[in-house]
């Protein structure tokens, strides 16, 4: 699998995909991180890849020229069939877990458009679905939650990492997926069994001592249905 995130700042994703898992699974080959500047596919000699909004208002648009260059340089001799091209959006359709394993096993490249500012300019979506996906594939508009960001970074580095641990090997083990192994929200704890603190003690549930497996699923059952 390989991410393609199209950013004005790869600098501030960088450093934290190459410091996590997503980092040591790229050691291992299983995944590829790979970063386009916009400043460096602008035809402005002043590197200018943004400007005012026609109708007026605040802030500023990214221009569409310098992300198609750089979408065309991402998908250079790859099947549009094998790729997935996101823009994120705080109108998108909210990003799931599920979403992430069906990116995980139905695509090799996922392109991450990055906005900035008062977001991109909105013919691009249709420029990218008319010329570059000629047998009608869509591009998704994503949103990773009910709120406005500064920009695409944050949501771009959450895919990455969210998608990535759905990748065989990724994590190590099969069973390290909570969502697979656990469900979302199971409680999870570890040595000491008791825990002092102020003149309280805290105590590990019993039944996941007890040794009795069939017991302690039936409790992380319960758990994951909020009735524990």
């Amino acid at each position: 699998m390989t991410f393609h995130i199209i950013t004005l700042f790869p600098e501030t994703i960088e450093p934290y995909l190459k410091s996590s898992i997503v980092g040591k699974a790229e050691q291992k080959g299983l995944v590829k991180v790979k970063y386009y500047n916009l400043l460096d596919f602008s035809s402005n000699k002043h590197k200018k890849v943004d400007d005012r909004p026609y109708g007026g208002g605040p802030g500023m648009v990214l221009q569409i020229e310098p992300i198609i260059k750089a979408l065309n340089s991402a998908l250079k001799n790859k099947s549009k069939l094998k790729v997935k091209v996101i823009l994120f959006s705080p109108a998108g359709k909210q990003f799931t877990s599920k979403m992430a394993q069906s990116l995980a096993s139905r695509y090799k490249h996922i392109v991450l458009i990055a906005g900035r500012y008062e977001g991109v300019d909105a013919r691009l979506k249709k420029i990218i679905e008319d010329r570059l996906f000629a047998k009608g594939g869509k591009i998704d508009e994503l949103s990773i939650g009910p709120y406005v960001l500064t920009g695409g970074e944050l949501p771009a580095m959450l895919l990455v990492d969210t998608i990535s641990r759905q990748i065989k090997g990724v994590l190590g083990k099969e069973e390290s997926l909570e969502e697979r192994r656990l469900g979302v929200g199971v409680p999870a704890y570890t040595r000491p069994e008791v825990f002092a603190y102020r003149g309280k003690k805290y105590r590990v549930p019993r039944v996941l001592t007890s040794g009795n497996h069939a017991e302690i699923q039936k409790w992380r059952e319960k758990s994951k249905k909020g009735k524990s």
